[in-house]
């Protein structure tokens, strides 16, 4: 893990979006993608409180009260974890992360903050420390975890703090996309909508259809991909939550997406697909959701 020493020059810190879920892999699978939030922390702060300073970006990319700040929580947490003696630092905070969309903002603000404490530390902390510290901080590991170890991760909290992280392989040939409409969902919101209950037929088909998903993204295969995105434990019931969501999801298919689902709980939308065809499809998710206000899109790649 690198080091910041008193003097030295400015550390960099870089971490991913994450989409999360993809259908039947609710609260634990994620996958990190090439929208970044970067931390640069430039050294002593005069008047000794911890403090950011945001550049770049949008208002959809800032909290709305600096003081509820995860990155600035997550390293004051880091700190007292990792033995760091009290220090206090200018970050300065560029974000390319949409706030309540689905695409891990929290997560990654918290990895980030995390990162920079373990900077400061003056032992060797461990990505599997982070993860768990991340994930008791979040309240789920996927989208921490994700932006953390990179790439595409199941994660599971064992139930005595720890978190086992597992990597599960992409084949090559897969292509992904991301829209969202300028509306969004909060988490609190989206978990409100989802029942307390599920029928035993539900809970015994989305492990079904995970095994299909897990070896649809080893393989590239775009039926296997098609089938094992159906979910029974919340899409459906955060779907409605998205501006024109279930049209966006269609217009990815017909666009020639292999995959297309809720990113996270929403309102942004991800689609898998093949390289070439990935532009299209986020075009076309983008159109679908614009009508009513704004949309945007991006081809993204795994981070």
């Amino acid at each position: 893990m690198p080091k910041l020493p008193t003097g030295s020059g400015p550390l960099l810190v870089t971490v991913p979006a994450s989409t999360s879920n993809l259908g039947p892999g609710f609260d634990f699978l994620g996958l990190a993608v090439s929208l970044f939030l970067r931390v640069r922390v430039q050294g002593e702060a005069e008047d000794g409180t911890n403090r950011i300073e945001r550049r770049g970006g949008t208002a959809s990319t800032w909290p709305a009260d600096p003081r509820a700040d995860k990155l600035l929580r997550a390293f004051a947490r880091g700190c007292a974890s990792f033995g760091v003696e009290k220090r206090a630092l200018r970050f300065d905070v560029d974000s390319e992360i949409p706030l309540a969309r689905g695409l891990g903002s929290s997560g990654a603000a918290i990895a980030a903050g995390l990162l920079c404490a373990a900077a400061l530390a003056q032992r060797d902390v461990s990505v599997d420390e982070m993860c768990a510290l991340g994930t008791e901080m979040e309240g789920h590991p996927d989208n921490v975890c994700a932006a953390l170890v990179g790439g595409c991760t199941l994660s599971v909290p064992l139930g005595d703090g720890r978190v086992r992280v597992v990597r599960q392989p992409l084949h090559a040939s897969l292509g992904y996309a991301v829209a969202w409409p300028d509306t969004t969902t909060a988490t609190s919101v989206a978990r409100a909508a989802l029942p307390k209950d599920v029928p035993l037929a539900d809970a015994v088909e989305n492990p079904r259809r995970l095994a299909l998903l897990l070896e649809g993204l080893r393989t590239g295969d775009p039926e296997l991909l098609k089938l094992g995105v159906e979910d029974r434990l919340h899409v459906r019931w955060r779907l409605p939550l998205v501006r024109n969501g279930a049209a966006g999801i269609a217009a990815a298919y017909a666009a020639g997406a292999w995959l297309a689902t809720i990113s996270g709980s929403g309102s942004a939308l991800f689609a898998i697909g093949p390289h070439a065809g990935m532009e299209r499809a986020a075009r076309a998710m983008e159109d679908a959701l614009r009508p009513g206000g704004d949309a945007t899109s991006r081809v993204v790649e795994v981070a």
